[in-house]
């Protein structure tokens, strides 16, 4: 039922008086907002503490769960932007506050009952390789900023605990993650995309000496207390070789699908092969290979020179019963860009495309659970 009531204001009133202002109305407006970390609006993550209505002015009382939180302006222009379009409200107040210790707690609570089977509706791409030293980093993020630009939601999980690179392929070094409790931790976001990474729990520089049962636990630990939202894809970047934590997360993720990174060079595509064996052995689908440092194309003269040698990649392919998804060649502005913490499938540049190209072969063979049916745009 609508009320009406022949109130002064200082404005031009309507015929017929102006409509009351509901707290209904404003809970209903700010279910539009989302705490972007989160992926869930205000309302339901019981931010909103206090809605005064005072004539056309609303004053209302958001709190984040961190003070000073970096989205803080964002929330706030968001709220008063979707309020503002309520008939009748013509000034609006936002309050930014933080939740007390309890208050995240109770959150954390809530939201860790929501949580889903591990991965249930995520397409998990592990990318490995044999031995370190050739990009399968740099491939493994270029891949998740690719499949970002394709329109999918995507997580991030560098699994090289003890050598990751992530951070600062994505110029994230020294930001941390938060922390809504011990047991619930905020994936880093940067460029579209979900992050946890060693990298950024501890210094740059700082060593980590630690056995494989502590390293496992971390990887648990990066599977069952982020909160990673509804993801389309993630990306899992491996530690090089078969050890430990390789072996663990194909045995905890078996549905998973694997992409193996080497160079051309016979000593590389050899023990490249172990882990593909290794795959294979615990029934993980090995969808292909991506050729790094394939070749070198001479600026000047175009003339192609294949430092690392060919065809080693061929024979690993037709051993694994798979394919080459793609020739990666070496390329300045790549290594230039990594470096900067830019990824270069961000941009619509020949070195981008290599990687975009990639990520549409992989949404091609492994579609996401919810886009199965529809086709590719």
């Amino acid at each position: 039922m609508i009320i009406y009531y022949n109130i002064v204001v200082n404005k031009k009133v309507p015929i017929g008086g102006i409509k009351l202002i509901t707290k209904e109305q404003i809970l209903s407006a700010l279910k539009k907002v989302y705490d972007p970390e989160l992926r869930r609006n205000v309302v339901d993550l019981g931010m909103v503490k206090n809605i005064e209505i005072e004539g056309d002015k609303v004053t209302v009382d958001i709190n984040l769960t961190v003070k000073g939180c970096p989205l803080h302006d964002q929330i706030k222009n968001n709220a008063i932007k979707e309020i503002s379009k309520i008939e009748g409200v013509s000034e609006v107040v936002v309050n930014i506050g933080a939740m007390t210790e309890e208050e995240r707690q109770d959150l954390a609570r809530r939201l860790k009952e929501e949580k889903k089977n591990l991965f249930e509706n995520t397409r998990v791409i592990v990318v490995g390789s044999g031995k370190g030293g050739v990009g399968k980093s740099t491939v493994a993020v270029n891949l998740a900023v690719a499949l970002s630009r394709l329109g999918f939601e995507v997580g991030l999980l560098d699994a090289d605990i003890l050598g990751s690179s992530v951070p600062r392929l994505l110029g994230i070094v020294g930001e941390k993650p938060y922390a809504l409790d011990e047991h619930t931790v905020l994936p880093i976001e940067r460029f579209g995309l979900k992050i946890i990474s060693m990298g950024n729990f501890v210094d740059e520089d700082t060593p980590l000496i630690w056995r494989g049962p502590l390293l496992t636990g971390v990887i648990d630990q990066f599977f069952n207390e982020v909160l990673w939202g509804d993801l389309d894809y993630l990306v899992l970047d491996l530690p090089p070789g078969t050890g430990d934590i390789p072996l663990t997360v194909m045995q905890r993720l078996p549905e998973a699908k694997f992409i193996l990174v080497t160079t051309p060079q016979a000593s590389a595509s050899h023990v490249a092969g172990r882990i593909g064996h290794m795959a294979k052995k615990v029934n993980v689908e090995v969808i292909g290979i991506v050729e790094n440092m394939s070749y070198f194309e001479c600026p000047k003269c175009g003339e192609r020179y294949n430092i690392f040698g060919e065809g080693e990649t061929e024979k690993l392919a037709e051993a694994l019963q798979t394919e080459i998804l793609a020739r990666i060649p070496i390329v300045v502005k790549i290594r230039e860009l990594s470096d900067e913490g830019i990824p270069p499938a961000l941009d619509d540049t020949e070195e981008g495309a290599i990687y975009v190209e990639l990520a549409e072969k992989i949404v091609e063979k492994v579609r996401p659970l919810r886009h199965e049916k529809e086709p590719l745009k």
